[in-house]
Order: C-alpha cells, then sequence, then structure tokens
C-alpha cells in the first residue's frame, strides 16, 4: 500500500506549522519553498484541512495560517484518514455490501486487521512527538 502524496504533503505541511505553533500566522508560499511543494498544491491541502478544523486561516497581509489544535491534539492517523477518505484500505472491509464475497472471503479479515494496527500506530503519533523526533534526531547529529 502506498499512502496518496497529498496525505504525505498534508503530514509535512502539517508538521511545518505545528513547529510554529503559537509564533502567528505562516504564509503557505514559505510553507511551500521550505517543503518544496508548489504552493498551489500546498493551497488545494489547506482546504480540507480547514474544513475539518485543523487550521485557521486569516486574511490580509500579515496573514497565512495556524493550527486550530495544539500539536499535541493532532494525530498523524487523523490527517491520513481525513485525506485518504478512510481508514481502511479496500472497500470491501469497510462496505460489506461492495462484495458478493463478503461472507466467505479472508483477505477481508486480513485488511480490515492490517488497517488496525496501521491506524492504532499512526493515531498513537501526534505532532508534537515528530517535532520531539526531529529535536532528537538534530541533538545526535
Amino acid at each position: 500500500m502506498r499512502l496518496s502524496t497529498k496525505s504525505r504533503y498534508a503530514t509535512r505541511l502539517l508538521l511545518d506549522i505545528a513547529k510554529q505553533y503559537k509564533k502567528g500566522t505562516i504564509q503557505s508560499q514559505d510553507i511551500a519553498r521550505r517543503q518544496n511543494i508548489s504552493q498551489k498544491y500546498i493551497e488545494q491541502i489547506i482546504i480540507p484541512l480547514k474544513k475539518a478544523n485543523y487550521i485557521k486561516s486569516v486574511r490580509g497581509a500579515k496573514g497565512g495560517h495556524m493550527l486550530a489544535k495544539s500539536p499535541e491534539a493532532i494525530t498523524v492517523g487523523e490527517i491520513v484518514a481525513l485525506l485518504e477518505g478512510g481508514s481502511s484500505l479496500t472497500e470491501c472491509s469497510e462496505n460489506p455490501e461492495a462484495c458478493d464475497k463478503v461472507d466467505t472471503c479472508l483477505t477481508r479479515y486480513l485488511w480490515r486487521e492490517a488497517a488496525k494496527a496501521m491506524y492504532e500506530k499512526l493515531n498513537s503519533i501526534t505532532f508534537s512527538d515528530l517535532i520531539e523526533m526531529e529535536q532528537a534526531l538534530n541533538t545526535v547529529r
């Protein structure tokens, strides 16, 4: 399984903003430059993050984006699930009507268990944890 570019970039975008938490707004062109992601794509990713109340935006000359919640209150799993359209790996594991073998298919159980394990791990990591990990890595280098 591969995560979409949108999920991976959203995680990078939120981590960038989380590092600036309580320092005011961050402009999308600054995020784009630091993360080497086009500003247009940054703006597309921000839309679902704003709708889900992870990011607030401020208009004007000193405008930009900021977290709507603290980095401790946002998990990587929440963001991945939001941008991947849910926390399942297959259509049939979430929607039994999508498969005519639902009663006899052992792989459906496998995909449900795999998704459960992955999201348990992703939901255990907050953006605050990622910031701490980065600081620890920088100390070792």
